[in-house]
C-alpha cells in the first residue's frame, strides 16, 4: 500500500485510475447523455415542465441509474440501460392505469385542494397540506394579493402551484392583511374597535374596544389583525 501523501496529484486528479480513463468517460458520458435525452421524450414533454411525484420519482431513478457508468470503470452501460427500461415501461404503465382510475390517477398524480373559500382559509384542507402559512402569503404577495378579502378562491394544485380566483372590485370585502408589517401587529388586545381578522382562520368580525383574549368563533383562536379591504393592484 503506497503512503499517503498530501501533493500526490495522480491521486488527486485521477483517483487509482490512468489518465487515460478521462477518455473512456467521455464516452461514456456521451452515451447516457443520449439515454437520458431519449428517456425523457419517450416519456412525453410534460415530465420537464410542473413535475408531479412519479415523474420526480422518474427523473431521481433515471439520474441514479446514468450517473454511475459515467465515470466508475467498474459499472457497465448495459445495466444501466436495463435500468433505464424497467422505469420508463413503469412509469408509462402507471401513467396509463392513472387515466383509468380517478382514484389510482388522485394517488399518484394528487388533486387540487381548497385553501381560501370566500375569502377565508379552508381550515381542515389547509391543515392537511405541508404548507407553511409564511410560504402561502408569499406565493400570494408574488401575485399582487394584500388581504384575503380579495381571494374568492385559492387552490394548491397537484403541482403545487396555487391558482387563485378573485373578487371583482366592487365585490371585495375586508380579510386577513398578508404584508409582514401589518400581520406582525396581530394581537390578543383590541385597542380600538373595527374589523378584525383572526390571524389564523381569516375570518373577520367587528371588535369593540378594550377587548381581550375574545375567541374566534370559527377556530377559537385569539390573535387579531385589523382587516384591510383595498382593492388588488395589477
Amino acid at each position: 500500500m503506497n503512503p499517503y501523501e498530501l501533493t500526490d496529484w495522480q491521486r488527486i486528479l485521477f483517483g487509482e485510475l490512468p489518465p487515460l480513463f478521462l477518455l473512456e468517460v467521455l464516452g461514456r458520458s456521451l452515451v447516457m447523455f443520449c439515454v437520458i435525452f431519449l428517456a425523457l421524450r419517450a416519456t412525453g414533454k410534460r415530465t420537464v415542465r410542473q413535475l408531479s411525484v412519479i415523474e420526480l420519482v422518474l427523473i431521481i431513478g433515471l439520474g441514479s441509474a446514468a450517473g454511475d457508468p459515467m465515470f466508475y470503470d467498474d459499472v457497465g452501460l448495459l445495466p444501466a440501460l436495463a435500468v433505464f427500461l424497467i422505469i420508463i415501461i413503469s412509469y408509462r404503465l402507471l401513467a396509463r392505469l392513472a387515466t383509468q382510475s380517478a382514484k389510482l390517477s388522485d394517488w399518484v398524480e394528487g388533486k387540487a385542494v381548497l385553501i381560501i373559500d370566500e375569502g377565508v382559509f379552508a381550515i381542515a384542507e389547509f391543515a392537511k397540506e405541508d404548507l407553511g402559512q409564511d410560504e402561502f402569503f408569499m406565493e400570494l404577495r408574488s401575485a399582487g394579493v394584500e388581504h384575503l378579502g380579495q381571494l374568492r378562491r385559492a387552490y394548491v394544485e397537484s403541482s403545487g402551484n396555487i391558482s387563485m380566483y378573485y373578487y371583482e372590485d366592487a365585490d371585495i370585502k375586508p380579510g386577513l392583511p398578508i404584508l409582514p408589517e401589518l400581520f406582525a401587529k396581530r394581537s390578543a388586545r383590541i385597542e380600538q374597535a373595527g374589523a378584525y381578522s383572526c390571524s389564523f382562520c381569516g375570518h373577520v368580525t367587528q371588535l369593540p374596544s378594550n377587548t381581550v383574549n375574545q375567541a374566534c368563533p370559527r377556530c377559537k383562536r385569539n390573535e387579531w389583525v385589523r382587516a384591510l379591504r383595498t382593492r388588488r393592484v395589477t
